[in-house]
């Protein structure tokens, strides 16, 4: 088996080469040959013309007509007798060629003219040697002149192309070998820096870039590596930053939780004191419960284990119950928390699910928006999906940031320090495993973050209707 591309690649230039090579051979070589003989044979069959003429136009023997053709026009001259025509029977009469006429007694060029009596060019071999023929009959009666010429000068000709043809192929060869084997070797190098890029990448070196000056299908290949190193590389680094501020999410609460627990076993607290300490402490449990909750979430998506309901939901009442829910932390961060009246819309979905997503994006929208910010929860319809939205009036989300807020991990330099990074990824992907989406449309002035989900048609809504799936 061959191993290594450059090998590879070099051989099978080689052998389109040589393919290339052997075709123009099998082309040009008989083709060229073909041509040297029918052109040899036209020539004799215009010179037998000049042979009949001086046969009719003479009273001397045929002999001087036989030498005096051969002489002019450089080819054997020989005169036939027609004794009987089928079968063709011939009488040589005169020939050119001073020693035995045995070798064109029955030659079958003139016999075919005999029979036919009609002019006949061929070729013919005796012994060795291919001669060209042209055989004309004089009259309707006879006699038959034969005008033949050896080939070996126009085929020694063809043996020289032919013998230049493969010298200059076998050159050529060579040279494609060569430079088949050199421009594999440029290929491999780069082929070879990308496999090197890989395992850069795959041990979690996400430091050097991966460079590739080509603008083909290695350069594309290159190009992609460059795409999902800077890709891995964010990850990796909101990963790290993620496990940094998860640490920093549970030891802040844990020891708050610490020293309140100690303070009350060790103080003696008078009861507004140890109420106040006990309401800390259910915030630093409320704030693990929820770090803990996200990151289950996400495990269990990642494993394909989110278990999801399919029921009707009335989306206005969860906005409803969404306003209830956030308007006390609403007044207290001094924002306005309204509900929109758009009309009642029920989706296909999981209460529960619906509810965890509306909280991510009114949680994300009182938390990431300035004081004096409007905030507001309107439903609808647009064609087949029923629509949960949050509106806000803040300054917007920073272009740079706006493809990367559904990304994992992923906090805006800036943001509260409270966040996970995890709410909206979340939210996402909950989304899509009820067969909808979360869009985000932010301009200075205004944002819109929107729960699409797969709406129930008209007159089929019935709220007893239930479907569990598991995905």
């Amino acid at each position: 088996m061959i191993k290594g591309i450059r090998l590879r690649l070099a051989l099978a230039l080689l052998g389109v080469v040589a393919g290339a090579l052997v075709v123009a051979y099998l082309i040009v070589v008989p083709t060229l040959e073909s041509r040297l003989v029918d052109a040899k044979i036209d020539q004799l069959e215009a010179n037998a013309a000049t042979v009949a003429d001086c046969i009719k136009a003479t009273d001397f023997p045929w002999q001087e007509c036989a030498d005096t053709g051969s002489a002019v026009l450089n080819a054997r001259v020989v005169i036939y007798d027609v004794l009987q025509r089928e079968p063709p029977a011939l009488q040589i009469l005169a020939d050119s060629r001073p020693a035995s006429s045995q070798d064109v007694e029955h030659d079958i060029v003139a016999e075919f003219a005999a029979a036919t009596g009609v002019p006949q060019g061929g070729t013919v071999s005796r012994g060795k040697e291919e001669f060209a023929e042209a055989a004309l009959p004089v009259t309707a009666d006879g006699p038959i002149a034969l005008l033949s010429s050896s080939l070996a000068d126009p085929l020694s000709s063809i043996d020289v192309v032919e013998r230049r043809l493969l010298a200059a192929g076998g050159i050529a060869l060579f040279v494609a070998l060569l430079l088949g084997y050199a421009g594999a070797s440029v290929h491999a190098r780069r082929i070879r820096r990308l496999e090197r890029a890989a395992e850069r990448i795959a041990s979690g070196h996400f430091d050097e870039p991966v460079v590739d000056g080509g603008n083909d299908e290695v350069g594309e290949l290159a190009a992609a590596f460059e795409r999902m190193r800077g890709r891995l590389e964010k990850l990796d680094r909101a990963r790290r930053e993620f496990i940094a501020n998860a640490s920093h999410e549970l030891r802040t609460p844990l020891f708050s939780l610490g020293g309140f627990l100690e303070l009350m076993t060790d103080e003696d607290l008078d009861e507004p004191t140890r109420q106040e300490f006990l309401e800390t402490m259910r915030e630093q449990v409320t704030r693990l419960t929820k770090l803990a909750t996200d990151l289950l979430d996400l495990s269990r998506m990642d494993a394909g284990r989110m278990h999801v309901e399919t029921e009707q939901v009335d989306l206005a009442a969860a906005a409803q119950v969404l306003a209830e829910e956030f308007r006390a932390l609403a007044e207290q961060r001094r924002h306005t928390l309204d509900l929109g009246e758009d009309g009642r819309a029920v989706a296909v979905g999981d209460e529960l699910r619906v509810l965890q997503i509306g909280r991510a994006l009114v949680g994300n929208a009182l938390t990431h928006t300035p004081p004096g910010t409007s905030i507001t929860v309107t439903t609808g319809r647009e064609r087949d999906h029923a629509t949960l939205s949050v509106v806000d009036d803040g300054p917007g989300i920073p272009a740079e940031h706006l493809e990367h807020v559904f990304d994992r991990f992923y906090r805006a330099e800036g943001d509260v320090a409270s966040g996970s990074g995890l709410g909206l990824a979340i939210a996402r992907e909950l989304a899509a495993l009820m067969g909808g989406d979360v869009e985000l449309d932010s301009a200075p002035g205004r944002t819109v973050v929107t729960l699409s989900l797969p709406a129930v048609s008209a007159g089929v809504v019935d709220e007893s209707e239930r479907l569990t799936v598991f995905t």
